[in-house]
């Protein structure tokens, strides 16, 4: 048995902010990126105060695609591409100097920035906790931290990491969209080897939710959703359609989805627990807990979608 340990999860708050709460309080907050809308300097500050007013010794975060003051290249190239010359005063009051919102969340106590990699952490509540971070997302755009769909990306997860953190969804798991699936095959394929207890990512507003995923064995050389997922095992914990309402619906249906949702925002956040005891405990290489806790909502009625909250058990620190 680990060391229970609770998780706020948070993603695309895009300079938003929520009412914090008491029942918040957690070891660990992760925020998987799109920390701001247009990267400005604001945002940032206002994302900043956010993560410091929650309660938790460690707070880790990564950039997502819309973050692009924190990819230095980038910022670079957006202002050298602009279609007419920038005024330099005007870009440092609205985005700041080139590295200053880096350096924002690097000297704010508490905040760990996360790049690409394997990350390992001691817990104050006695728990080791081993994460792989990676904010790349796929794109034909070719975006802040993007890269072709057709070229990939390399998702060096290192056996036994405990957490992924991604800014996107792997393919197949909470990666629809009104045009189809915007998962990463790559991404699905390194997960699928190394199955963590916990995956967690945003990007995709629209696919909040979570899923406790039961692997198949043996892993087949080229895993992929349709073949390594035990559907029968593999509940799905919660989702937006469970609470918004369709023209598909029924009036009882209609009534029971407002009241699910109201409950969420009354609550202020939804939680699920996957330890020793529980209905669906983690067990190290067999399940993996998938969580979309993208916090922008994508309609009028549900505008902002609560934040996960997720006890597990880690590792004992030695």
């Amino acid at each position: 048995m680990g060391t229970k340990t609770r998780i706020l999860i948070i993603s695309d708050t895009h300079g938003e902010v929520f009412n914090i709460r008491p029942e918040h309080k957690a070891d660990v907050v992760i925020h998987c990126g799109d920390l701001t809308n247009e990267s400005k300097l604001d945002e940032h500050r206002r994302t900043l105060q956010l993560l410091q007013d929650l309660d938790a010794p460690l707070k880790l975060v990564i950039a997502g695609n819309h973050d692009f003051t924190l990819d230095t290249p980038t910022f670079k190239q957006k202002v050298s591409e602009a279609a007419e010359p920038l005024e330099p005063k005007l870009v440092r009051r609205e985005y700041g100097d080139y590295g200053e919102v880096r350096r924002l969340f690097d000297e704010a106590p508490g905040i760990t920035f996360l790049d690409e990699g394997t990350h390992k952490f001691t817990l104050n509540n006695g728990a080791s906790m081993t994460v792989y971070a990676s904010p790349y997302t796929p794109s034909t755009d070719g975006n802040t931290l993007q890269y072709h769909p057709d070229t990939g990306h390399d998702f060096a997860i290192e056996d036994n990491t405990d957490i992924v953190i991604t800014h996107g969804p792997p393919l197949g798991i909470m990666d629809r969209t009104y045009q189809g699936r915007a998962g990463c095959a790559n991404l699905f394929k390194a997960v699928a080897r190394v199955r963590p207890l916990l995956h967690c990512f945003g990007h995709i507003h629209e696919e909040w939710g979570a899923r406790f995923v039961t692997w198949r064995n043996p892993a087949s050389e080229n895993p992929s959703h349709f073949t390594d997922i035990q559907n029968e095992d593999s509940p799905v914990i919660d989702t937006l359609r469970r609470i918004t309402p369709n023209e598909f619906d029924t009036t009882q249906s209609t009534i029971e989805k407002l009241c699910r949702a109201e409950q969420h925002e009354r609550q202020g956040y939804r939680a699920t627990s996957h330890c020793h005891g529980d209905d669906n405990p983690l067990k190290r290489g067999r399940q993996t807990l998938f969580v979309n806790a993208a916090i922008e909502g994508v309609t009028d009625g549900f505008p902002m979608h609560p934040p996960w909250i997720v006890d597990i058990e880690l590792p004992p620190a030695h």
